[in-house]
């Protein structure tokens, strides 16, 4: 297990240098076998990674749902959708940006171990509503990695720059539309995420549902991917506006989620 904690990010950061020095418009000649090669090994470390998630977070006793192991978890679904993406030539350029965060996530269980053990052996509505919570962030945050893409080419656009990887690379406008479908999804999963649990905040977690920052930041990230879709569908939103929503939407939401994990169990130690 030791051994997979370092062979993952190396195969991460590996395949994420590949896939950087693919998208240079010089490499253009070279860019087939260095995809190729990216995505086999972007897939072993995602093999690699599921086993070390599976091995962290699922105990006797229950899901180890601690920062750590919640972080690596929600890292190996951004890297895997990420993947899919790549396959599917509808996300271009996105693993170059995802490996990174990925790699640097996969190791966190074994460096900052904080057990925060809560056991579901007969709940499975619990585990499906972590499930849709956990999807529907690395979701969103693909679409915010994208959204950053869409951001450097466009400013490349603007200034009469060559587009990475030339002529491979799909109309911007084809890419922005792939991008909200990404959202449209996330935003569903989100808001199943959310009603599941405030309605049943008891029975999943032993205790009724508080106004905690979590759940403040988590409701105004909601509001702005509303904002978002509502904007999209009734006025046309696109381009740079409809960007800036999607990365504050997302930003609100890794507040609500990471932000007070990480004071609870990192800087409060509860």
């Amino acid at each position: 297990m030791i051994l997979l904690y370092l062979l993952v990010p190396a195969a991460y950061l590996l395949a994420a240098m590949l896939e950087w020095g693919r998208l240079a418009p010089s490499r253009a000649a070279v860019s087939a076998r260095s995809s190729l090669m990216a995505r086999w090994l972007a897939a072993f470390a995602l093999a690699g990674h599921a086993v070390l998630v599976d091995a962290a977070v699922v105990t006797p006793d229950g899901l180890d749902v601690s920062f750590a192991n919640t972080l690596s978890a929600v890292a190996g679904l951004i890297a895997l959708f990420a993947w899919l993406g790549t396959l599917a030539r509808a996300l271009p350029g996105i693993l170059a940006v995802a490996l990174p965060v990925a790699a640097i996530a996969a190791p966190l269980p074994a460096v900052f171990p904080n057990p925060h053990e809560v056991s579901f052996p007969h709940e499975p509505f619990a585990l499906l509503h972590i499930a849709v919570a956990l999807v529907a962030y690395s979701l969103l945050i693909v679409a915010a990695l994208e959204a950053l893409i869409l951001l450097g080419l466009e400013r490349r656009l603007h200034r009469g720059l060559p587009d990475p990887a030339g002529a491979k690379m799909p109309p911007l406008l084809t890419l922005e539309r792939l991008l909200f479908r990404l959202v449209d999804i996330g935003f569903v999963l989100l808001t199943l995420a959310m009603v599941s649990g405030a309605l049943f905040s008891e029975e999943l977690f032993g205790k009724p549902l508080r106004f905690t920052h979590k759940v403040v930041f988590s409701v105004l990230g909601w509001l702005v991917f509303a904002a978002l879709v509502f904007g999209r569908y009734r006025y046309g939103w696109r381009g740079r506006t409809a960007l800036g929503w999607v990365l504050a939407g997302t930003a609100l939401l890794l507040l609500a989620y990471v932000g007070s994990k990480f004071v609870l169990e990192v800087l409060l130690g509860r």
